[in-house]
This record gives structure tokens, sequence and C-alpha cells, in this order.
């Protein structure tokens, strides 16, 4: 018997001992393959939650950017509806000498808005038939019109058609038929701006010292009051009207102005005092050079 044949012929133990070799290799196989089918089975489950991870943090993330511009834009338009601050204009009569179609003199209708030259910035000389001008001070005056519904925005393109007395205390084409000097109509700029020459206007008995005004919503539009979205005035501020009638062209305002007051004038007292104040024109100056106002009217558009 040769080697080979004595290796492979060595008994029942023997070949006992190879089956027990080869069932023991075979667990060990078995083991390392579910080891490694675990590992893998980890590393997938590790990729999938991952991939979950870095999504939830993406969410996060963007949610948190989300959030910080939510809260932005809620800054933002917190400011910007803060930004302007302005007060809606009180309507007022447009008293007994407006000249805008809503009545009449000696029983004739006055409506200076439908005629052609109503529409000028300097305001002291009548137009028309007459080229007579109103004596008085020096006032230019610019008159800011805003819409309170929309943080103050300026409205452009809007007519604002004034007017008041003179030095006297009397209105053109009513106490003076033949004048229609103290009225005009401007339209508004881009910053919702519209300025006027005219006097420092007078003050008569029983009123506190005024300028009359009406808003419309286009020049096109300004031609008889039932077009006007506002009327309403404005008030002189005391302080000038106490120099300015302390001059003699204006000896007779003084007299009418003693005693006079915004909180018990008929028309502007029973205003809010906010609302008296929006009314007030700021005016610098002095009797010498003029004086220059500004006041800014708040529409409800």
């Amino acid at each position: 018997m040769n080697e080979a044949s004595h290796a492979h012929d060595a008994g029942l133990a023997q070949d006992l001992e190879m089956i027990r070799a080869l069932n023991h290799q075979a667990i060990e196989r078995r083991r390392t393959l579910q080891l490694l089918l675990s590992a893998g089975g980890a590393a997938l489950v590790g990729a999938c939650g991952g991939g979950g991870s870095g999504s939830t943090t993406s969410a996060s993330s963007t949610s948190s950017s989300s959030s910080s511009s939510s809260s932005g834009s809620s800054s933002s338009s917190s400011s910007s509806s803060s930004s302007g601050t302005c007060t809606a204009d009180p309507e007022e009569t447009n008293g007994p000498y407006p000249g805008d179609g809503s009545n009449s003199r000696n029983g004739t209708v006055v409506n200076v808005l439908d005629d052609s030259g109503i529409q000028r910035a300097d305001i002291r000389s009548s137009f028309g038939s007459s080229t007579t001008t109103a004596s008085g001070l020096y006032t230019k005056l610019t008159i800011t019109v805003v819409n309170v519904n929309a943080g103050c925005a300026p409205l452009e393109g809007y007519a604002v058609y004034i007017w008041h007395c003179d030095i006297n205390g009397k209105y053109s084409l009513y106490d003076y038929p033949s004048e229609n000097f103290l009225r005009g109509v401007g339209v508004t700029d881009a910053n919702g701006q519209v300025t006027f020459t005219t006097i420092f206007p007078g003050c008569y008995d029983g009123r506190y010292p005024h300028i009359h005004f009406e808003v419309y919503p286009s020049l096109a539009r300004a031609t008889a009051y039932a077009n006007r979205v506002l009327c309403s005035q404005f008030a002189v501020p005391a302080d000038a009207c106490n120099t300015v009638y302390a001059t003699s062209a204006y000896s007779s305002s003084k007299s009418n102005f003693s005693g006079e007051s915004i909180t018990t004038d008929n028309v502007f007292g029973d205003n809010t005092t906010a609302q008296q104040t929006a009314m007030t024109l700021t005016m610098t100056g002095d009797t010498t050079n003029g004086y220059t106002g500004t006041v800014t009217v708040g529409v409800a558009i």
C-alpha cells in the first residue's frame, strides 16, 4: 500500500475527525457570511439613516432660513408701515366765497374753476379781463398731499384749489366781483407737492386767519366742487399773525385778530389737537422778506 492509500484509508476514527473538521469549517463560513451580511445591512441602514439625518438637518436649516426670512419680512413690513405718520384732514365748510360752482352771487352761479387761467402758481393777480394784483406781504406756500391709507404715500397728479381773503379780509368774485385774484389751482408732482405764491392773508371779524382749499383727483376733474375728494382749511400760525398784523398794511387785521384763537374758532375749534396741529401752516420768515409756509394734507383714498 503506497503512502497515499495509507493516508486516505486511516480508519473510521480518522474519518469522523475529518467530518467534524469539515462541519466546523462550514459553520465558520456561515458565521463569517452572516457577519458580512450584518455589516452590509448596517452600512445600508447607516446610509439611509445618514440620508434621513442629512435631510432633516437640511429641512431644519431651511426652516430656520425661512423663519429668518419671514422674520425679516415682518420686520421690514412693520418698519415700512411705521415709516410715515400723517393725520387725515377733516372735512370743513367751503365758506360763503368758494367760487367752485357750489353757490351764487346775485342769482348767478360763481365757478372760477372752469375759467381758462385758473391753473397757475402765482395767484396774487387776477387773470382774464383784469390783471389787478392784490397787495400784501409775499408768501410762498408748499402743500404736500399724501394718502393716509397707504403709509402717507405722496399723491401725484392731484389738483389743489386754494383761495383766501386779501389784507382787508375781503374775497375776489364776491366782495370784488370783477376780480379773481388770490385763487388758483396747482397739480401735485411726484412728491405730492404743489407750490403757490400768494400774500399773507388778512383776518376778518369772527374768524381765525385761514386759507381754504379743495383737493381733486386730477386736473381734469377740478372743474366743479362735486368732484372734490376733500374740502378743508389751513390755519395760519398765531405768532406769524401777531408779527404781520402789527404792520401798518394789516392794521384792520390786528384788531380783528385780537381775541381769536384756533381752539375757539367756529371751524377749527371742534377738531382734535392733532388735527389742529396738522392743519396749521409751518411758517418761517419776516415782514421784510416775506414768509414761507409748508403743510401736509392727509387724504383718505
